[in-house]
């Protein structure tokens, strides 16, 4: 299990969010932007409800692309210069070892036989020898509520 950002994906959704904020009537005139850093993602506006529309652009744009809004750890709204407001979204990347060592409990806790995990830097690897205890413990995973976008790998077929 790994939790990765398609950084490509990303690009994408933020430039077809900043065409379409371009060319829409209701965000002349507002400096609504949007821009995208290493890891992170700045969105700019006059006001506060020019900036819940823009980042509901962003957040359109990027379940279009198929990257789960779990990526995204939006911030506080905060005053800019110039009578503006932003907001700075991380993007998340990667499992942390409160995470992983949540996600070994969650498997052991399954109580599968064979069945085992370990972690392996911001991955976690799970092995077993029957398959289908292998996509017991996915469909597991994907069922609990789980603020990281989980990506099932290297699964044999």
């Amino acid at each position: 299990m790994v939790s990765e950002v398609d950084e490509q994906e990303v690009r994408n959704a933020v430039d077809q969010a900043r065409r379409e904020v371009s060319t829409r009537f209701d965000f002349k005139n507002t400096g609504s932007d949007i821009e995208l850093g290493k890891d992170d993602l700045t969105l700019r506006s006059a006001t506060e409800d020019r900036l819940r529309a823009l980042r509901q652009v962003v957040e359109e744009k990027f379940v279009r692309r198929k990257l789960s809004l779990k990526v995204l750890d939006w911030g506080r709204v905060e005053e800019a210069a110039g009578q503006t407001v932003r907001q700075v979204a991380q993007l998340r990347a990667g499992i942390s070892t409160d995470a992983a060592r949540d996600l070994n409990k969650r498997i052991k806790s399954l109580g599968l036989k064979g069945v085992s995990s370990q972690t392996q830097g911001d991955s976690v690897r799970v092995t077993g020898k029957k398959r289908d205890d292998l996509q017991t413990v996915i469909a597991a995973l994907r069922e609990a509520e789980i603020e990281l976008p989980l990506q099932f790998k290297n699964f044999r077929d």
